[in-house]
């Protein structure tokens, strides 16, 4: 048997290190790109969005290097990903590719972990079940870590004296990742790398720009999709938060048990005064975390969303009067197939430089108060 799983960020190392815990035969898919893609949109509903076709090429070029056996992640209440595992082992099939479609449906009690573990004992084979538990949680703990990792990266990448030092050894560390084999190894690479993390120069009293991201999961954390939009605003001076990375997603899914806590309760609160109830995806988190970012003082929003996700559609309606009440910047940023890099960095370039401006004017009007 060997297993493999699409790309959604960084999720795929903990995956990776999971299943080799369980001595399962990994195959990861090669980094999406152009042809992964083309792939998808060959066999994919014309009007699908973009993560299902991205998501397909994935299967269909692990398959191609000898993946038999399909992993994917569940869905967040009413979105379309929810239905992707059926539609996708269906395409498949009928492409004449014998496989079997594994998915992990979102957790909301004991049973349901239960559930998903009698699902990893499919492929676990002889390993009993407190081990694969084990597994289990050593892979949220490396989402946790990775996650952690991530946003030091954000921070750095801003604030570097030498100039690409960040993103080379961003590069050096996905390069070792697809040496090391397990969770205890993946940990400590992940330590390895968090240390010379923080040994890289940086300029402590460098001004930056604080910028939000918020959106459909998939198109926040995968970099091919938002055309690595964390790197390039983080060369431009930009310390990047995202919104909704994975680790936060499996603690909402977890935080039943009384030793899980999510942000999900202050995000809900946060969105109340215009959306109180769920309409799928991520779509509440967007409005919540759009106002978090502004009670937090950062100086603007990006807003990502796949082309006809309908979640964030309504989403993106309520930011706009979250944009007027609050005098919040808010970037909207559409992506499909079509999106030109181009333009798209154009977009990018004349949101920072009038949140720049902003900040300018802001600082004059201070000085003009003290005066």
């Amino acid at each position: 048997m060997k297993i493999s799983f699409p790309h959604m960020g960084n999720v795929y190392v903990a995956l990776k290190a999971v299943f080799e815990d369980l001595g399962v035969t990994v195959i990861p898919p090669p980094k999406c790109s152009k042809n992964t893609l083309e792939l998808g949109m060959r066999h994919s509903p014309e009007q699908i969005c973009i993560p299902f076709k991205i998501t397909l090429g994935n299967y269909m070029e692990s398959i191609a290097q000898g993946a038999d056996t399909l992993f994917m992640w569940g869905g967040c209440d009413a979105c379309r990903i929810s239905y992707y595992h059926m539609l996708q082992e269906e395409i498949l099939k009928e492409l004449g590719y014998q496989i079997e479609m594994i998915c992990g449906e979102p957790f909301k009690s004991l049973m349901e972990i239960k559930n998903f573990l009698q699902k990893l004992k499919k492929v676990a084979g002889d390993n009993h079940y407190g081990r694969i538990f084990a597994a289990f949680m050593k892979a949220v703990k490396i989402l946790n870590d990775i996650d952690h990792l991530d946003e030091i990266f954000c921070q750095v990448r801003a604030r570097e004296t030498e100039s690409g030092r960040t993103d080379r050894l961003y590069q050096e560390f996905e390069d070792g990742i697809a040496k090391i084999n397990g969770s205890t190894e993946t940990l400590q690479w992940i330590s390895h790398i968090e240390g010379k993390l923080k040994n890289i120069s940086i300029d402590p009293h460098r001004e930056v720009l604080k910028v939000g991201i918020v959106g459909e999961i998939y198109t926040v954390v995968e970099p091919f999709i938002n055309l690595n939009i964390i790197q390039k605003l983080g060369n431009m001076g930009v310390e990047v938060h995202r919104s909704v990375v994975a680790s936060e997603f499996i603690r909402e899914q977890l935080d039943f048990l009384p030793f899980i806590h999510s942000e999900k309760e202050e995000v809900h609160r946060a969105a109340e005064p215009y959306i109180n109830l769920e309409i799928g995806g991520h779509a509440r988190h967007t409005v919540g975390n759009a106002v978090r970012y502004y009670e937090k003082n950062y100086d603007g929003v990006i807003h990502l969303l796949p082309f006809t996700c309908m979640p964030e559609i309504v989403a993106q309606s309520v930011l706009k009067s979250i944009e007027e009440e609050k005098d919040l910047p808010i970037l909207k940023l559409v992506l499909d197939e079509m999106t030109g890099e181009a333009g798209y960095h154009t977009r990018l370039e004349a949101f920072i430089e009038l949140l720049w401006r902003r900040r300018e004017k802001t600082n004059e009007e201070e000085v003009l108060s003290w005066n």
